[in-house]
């Protein structure tokens, strides 16, 4: 038995942040109910990466919305919006992430759900919270990205900002959302309380900087200065980034430079005795050390360091990740799909419940295909 079995999760979400959150919930056990307008759906239906289909609709809304099922239902239709309260009374948890107000609108704001069902976990993300002048901002993750200071961490220090090659905000939120969820779910277990739990993509993405935003206010308001060479991380020295070998990259992390100069036979790092310069005196230490590196293999230069247990990594391809043992041990993929439709290849949850890994076969569902199902477990008016 998964620990989430029993649960009912109704998603008023569309695109990622939200979504992320039903599908973790979904992977864990509950019974993730997705409610979509009728015909169109979820606009990520039809949003691709890399002009990716499978089965007529977008991969990327395949792969975050597998294992649920669809309700549709038109929240503006008085009869429709009848059989919406009537699933809430007997759900656990909805979540929704549209911009402020507009759940209010359709009368199915959290002071209007709890009358309905008092022991509701409510679970909301916003953009950039529920005031100030950007609460009706597009809650889109570049945007917030940008705003939030993160792209200057990125790339080496003549280069503009640096976004992630991700929905890294997208991500992160939904991941908090379910913290949040969760924990609301636990005190409810105690007190039979329902709870109001709110997340915004500005405000995930300022506590995933909690480390280098505490230098900055705790250090004089210096802001962060990349490295002029391979850049991994803008609060630390030398050797930490990525470094290009005779046939392929390395990846260095913290660690001595002077022993890193006497494991890899470079006398020229030996001189760097003062920690301090390890920042301060970084790119000159990089320069060399990266100048060092190209004259022999990744390989080779592993050789040398794993025995001595300097933190380092080869630098892998998706395609050379996946042919390695170290991969394929783990067990992190998965195929899923239904009837009559193309199986589409998957990453699976990541976290183990007493050793069992949690995977499902069921993909994405399409918009209403569950609609009969539910009305019928639920008893709803639309039957």
């Amino acid at each position: 038995m998964r620990p989430l079995e029993g649960l009912v999760v109704l998603e008023f979400c569309q695109f990622l942040s939200g979504p992320s959150a039903g599908l973790r919930l979904a992977d864990m056990g509950a019974r993730v109910i997705k409610i979509e307008r009728p015909g169109m759906g979820d606009m990520c239906r039809q949003l691709t990466i890399s002009n990716l289909k499978l089965n007529g609709e977008s991969a990327l809304f395949q792969t975050i919305n597998r294992n649920k099922e669809s309700y549709s239902a038109d929240l503006k239709n008085v009869h429709d919006l009848l059989s919406i309260k009537e699933l809430i009374v007997k759900a656990d948890v909805i979540i929704e992430n549209f911009r402020p107000g507009t759940m209010e609108k359709l009368g199915l704001g959290y002071e209007m759900v709890r009358q309905i069902n008092p022991r509701i976990i409510y679970a909301s993300i916003t953009g950039y919270g529920k005031e100030g002048p950007w609460r009706d901002k597009p809650g889109q993750d570049l945007l917030v990205q940008s705003l939030s200071g993160l792209n200057w961490l990125n790339g080496d220090s003549d280069q503009p900002p640096v976004p992630f090659g991700l929905a890294v905000a997208d991500m992160l939120t939904g991941a908090h959302l379910v913290q949040g969820i969760l924990a609301c779910l636990v005190r409810r277990s105690v007190s039979g309380q329902g709870g109001l739990v709110e997340v915004s993509l500005l405000e995930s993405m300022l506590d995933f900087q909690f480390e280098v935003l505490t230098t900055f206010l705790n250090d004089g308001g210096q802001p962060p200065v990349r490295s002029a060479i391979n850049n991994a991380h803008a609060y630390l020295g030398a050797p930490y980034g990525i470094y290009e070998t005779a046939d392929g990259y390395i990846a260095l992390a913290m660690g001595s430079v002077v022993k890193l100069g006497e494991l890899l036979g470079c006398t020229a790092m030996q001189s760097f005795t003062d920690p301090k310069e390890w920042f301060t005196r970084r790119d000159e230490i990089k320069t060399i050390l990266a100048e060092h590196l190209k004259s022999r293999t990744t390989r080779e230069w592993l050789d040398a360091l794993e025995p001595a247990d300097y933190w380092c990594s080869d630098v892998l391809t998706w395609e050379r990740l996946m042919e390695h043992e170290g991969f394929q041990v783990l067990d992190m993929l998965q195929e899923v799909g239904g009837p009559g439709r193309t199986g589409m290849k998957t990453t699976c949850c990541p976290i183990r419940i007493n050793g069992a890994r949690l995977k499902s076969v069921k993909g994405a569902p399409l918009v209403g295909e569950d609609n009969q199902d539910i009305n019928q477990d639920f008893g709803l008016s639309r039957l």
